[in-house]
């Protein structure tokens, strides 16, 4: 059991690294919300005013916007673990995934809309890659 849990491991040791990538992307944004928080001396509890032109507004929604896909991307990575598909392709599809959220948040923290909306749209495709590469090992 534990050779082939090894195995697995090494098999998806890239999507694995870029599950890792994704965590610390995730922790950077949330320092630097409380980081823009504080400095703006905003009173934790507090709404934050819906206001693009306020970088805590941004940074906030960037971190809101990340837990609300991560879910689906941990599903569709273990989705794709669990059904053997192929690593190379599944590493591929994460690391994309990585990719653009980490090129999301600095468009939305400049407040670049358009590229923001656009690099979003490509993590989804990166997302719905993920599900197509898990399905294609069932099909």
């Amino acid at each position: 059991m534990v050779s082939y849990q090894m195995e697995i491991i090494q098999m998806y040791e890239s999507t694995i690294l870029a599950l890792g990538a994704m965590t610390l992307l995730m922790f950077i944004q949330l320092v630097f919300a409380d980081l823009v928080g504080m400095k703006s001396k905003h009173r934790p509890g507090n709404s934050v005013s819906a206001d693009h032109k306020s970088l805590l507004f941004r940074s906030t929604r960037t971190v809101a916007n990340t837990n609300e896909s991560i879910a689906i991307f941990l599903l569709a990575v273990l989705f794709c673990i669990f059904s053997n598909a192929t690593p190379s392709s599944t590493a591929y599809a994460s690391w994309g995934f990585v990719a653009t959220r980490f090129v999301y948040a600095g468009f939305y923290y400049t407040n670049l809309q358009l590229l923001r909306s656009l690099t979003f749209a490509m993590s989804l495709l990166c997302l719905l890659a993920l599900l197509v590469i898990g399905l294609s090992v069932w099909l």
